[in-house]
């Protein structure tokens, strides 16, 4: 495999990592039911790191997706003439497959970002303190590994089939043979009167 291929790869996949581990700890830092203490119909938070740490873990995942789709280029541009290869169509697959759980993992990064950044106080609403319910960090983080995952399988399955078309394009070359005539052909004369002769029965 070419070097920069793993280099990419390798770098991709810190980031997707990263993007995973903070969006754990986000999942470990948010605002329970239990830390919000309730007083005269309002409900007072506490401040938790899960905002900087779901912002973060989602700009990982945006640089790492960014990335990696940037070095591997459309995959429209990447299709010649003939036939789809196999690894043209697994490259395809793991594209769509990488941008749905991309998108997906964004928003719920996002959204728990935005919900845990509530002020100290509230207003309660019909007797509950709203908190972000278990498992939104930790479906981002999943999804942001899954994304990566497949956006490096996109990647190696188009640099694997261009490395393919450019040996074959290397291997084909212009067949040389011997000439059909001689080199050196000796002229004959022909009266001109062999062509106008007309044959009788």
């Amino acid at each position: 495999m070419d070097r920069k291929v793993v280099a990419v790869c390798v770098a991709v996949a810190f980031l997707g990592l990263l993007s995973a581990a903070l969006a754990f700890a986000a999942e470990a830092t948010r605002i329970q039911a239990s830390d919000v203490q309730t007083e005269e119909g309002l409900c007072i938070y506490p401040k938790s790191r899960a905002l900087l740490l779901g912002l973060v873990s989602s700009l990982a995942l945006v640089m790492a997706q960014v990335t990696i789709n940037i070095v591997a280029g459309c995959i429209c541009c990447k299709r010649h003439s003939g036939p789809p290869s196999t690894n043209w169509t697994i490259g395809l697959i793991s594209f769509i497959a990488s941008w749905v759980s991309f998108i997906l993992a964004f928003l719920l990064l996002l959204t728990g970002a935005a919900l845990n950044d509530q002020r100290s106080q509230e207003m309660m609403y019909f007797g509950y303190c709203y908190v972000v319910k278990p498992g939104v960090f930790a479906g981002g983080a999943v999804l942001s590994l899954a994304s990566i995952a497949l956006g490096i399988v996109y990647y190696v399955a188009l640099s694997t089939q261009n490395a393919q078309i450019c040996d074959t394009q290397q291997n084909q070359g212009i067949a040389m043979g011997n000439p059909q005539f001689p080199a050196h052909a000796t002229p004959v004369f022909v009266h001109e009167d062999t062509y106008n002769r007309q044959q009788f029965p």
